[in-house]
């Protein structure tokens, strides 16, 4: 199964202003594949491979120097030196206005500092996102269950993650210069996937793991930066209501959340706890996934005051605000609808959803409407 991109356009137009593209997104989220479809007369260089990894790491500049085509530079975190040598030959290529260079990382700009060191202002960055079933036209239940990720889908998921996990949370982070600590690691996962779409709590997270505050949070900043976890940051505004402040955690794909939970089937997942949160979770991440390709300056946040009254997410576009509210069943109840247009008002949104499933698209509200998130895998608010 080969599957098109929705990132492939994007990735095409930053090739075309940028001497230098950059796709950051997890270890086998489809990187290469997306590049080398991409770019079909590119060379290839994967620099974790020993012969490769030492030519670079000997002499970046040279090795740079070298390359006549366009290349892909694959895995180039694994050479820090690379980036500072990137900038000095980037900066001798400009004058022939053409894209000499595909990077690809696996993880995020905090952890691959080059980037935001060395190349500001001289690459284009794409983040690419687990696949969403706008991509694959796979059964939407199917992608809930299982997740994303490429190879996931392909055979059995829950026989994937234990290998990916081990190979992300040792070997990838000690490529970084990091120590982890890989079975805490899985341990705070595993607390977090019992939490998800919970609100962040370092001191209860790190009481329960027997260790401070800090290590937790210094934790959760390295499963961020892996592209595991997602931190939501609450929306604010100057008003007289009292306002939630700490980020709500998800897991960002829903595969490894029910790996975590033990979770095989659809059956065993609709019976768990989890169920509701898992789903709003997979909503709010494919929007997220679809809406950064299309916009990729929108902000995303939610919104909940000390009073209960929430948005589980708000869409930031700089010239407008739309507030989504998450459902399991419909998502037609009058009352949902009344208390999201509320809220329209109280933080200056123009619009809002109540996204439920099957249930075609209606008025609920002067300013809110349902959407079935079933009906239309590529809708986006």
């Amino acid at each position: 199964m080969n599957w098109k991109r929705l990132a492939e356009n994007r990735l095409h137009k930053l090739s075309e202003s940028f001497p230098a593209v950059v796709i950051l997104g997890s270890r086998q989220v489809g990187k290469t594949t997306l590049s080398r479809s991409t770019f079909p007369e590119a060379d290839y260089q994967d620099i974790e491979a020993p012969f490769v990894r030492l030519r670079f790491s000997e002499d970046p500049t040279y090795e740079l120097r070298k390359l006549e085509r366009m290349t892909i530079l694959d895995e180039a975190q694994t050479v820090p030196d690379l980036f500072p040598a990137l900038r000095g030959v980037i900066d001798e290529k400009r004058s022939d206005r053409r894209c000499h260079f595909c990077i690809l990382g696996s993880a995020q700009p905090s952890l691959l500092r080059g980037i935001t060191e060395s190349l500001a202002g001289r690459v284009g960055l794409l983040e690419l996102d687990p696949l969403t079933p706008a991509e694959t036209g796979l059964p939407l239940n199917r992608h809930w269950l299982e997740g994303g990720f490429p190879e996931a889908l392909r055979g059995h998921f829950r026989v994937w993650w234990d290998p990916y996990l081990d190979s992300v949370l040792q070997r990838d982070l000690s490529s970084y210069g990091l120590r982890p600590n890989a079975f805490f690691l899985r341990r705070l996962l595993t607390m977090i996937a019992s939490q998800q779409g919970g609100l962040t709590n370092s001191s209860a997270l790190g009481n329960a793991l027997g260790v401070s505050h800090n290590a937790v949070r210094h934790a959760l900043d390295l499963l961020e930066g892996v592209f595991l976890i997602r931190r939501l940051p609450p929306y604010f505004r100057n008003m007289g209501k009292r306002l939630v402040k700490t980020p709500k955690i998800y897991i960002r794909d829903t595969g490894l959340l029910h790996h975590l939970l033990h979770l095989s089937t659809l059956q065993e997942l609709e019976s768990h706890p989890v169920c509701g949160m898992s789903w709003e979770g997979f909503v709010i991440e494919d929007i997220i996934r679809r809406e950064r390709i299309v916009r990729p300056q929108t902000q995303f946040s939610f919104w909940r005051t000390s009073t209960g009254e929430e948005a589980d997410l708000v869409i930031d576009r700089g010239t407008e605000k739309i507030l989504i509210e998450v459902k399991s069943n419909s998502g037609t109840n009058p009352h949902d609808a009344r208390k999201l247009e509320k809220i329209l008002d109280d933080i200056g949104a123009d619009r809002g959803y109540l996204i439920g499933q099957g249930t075609p698209t209606q008025d609920l509200e002067k300013r809110v409407k349902n959407h079935s998130f079933d009906l239309d895998p590529h809708w986006l608010p």
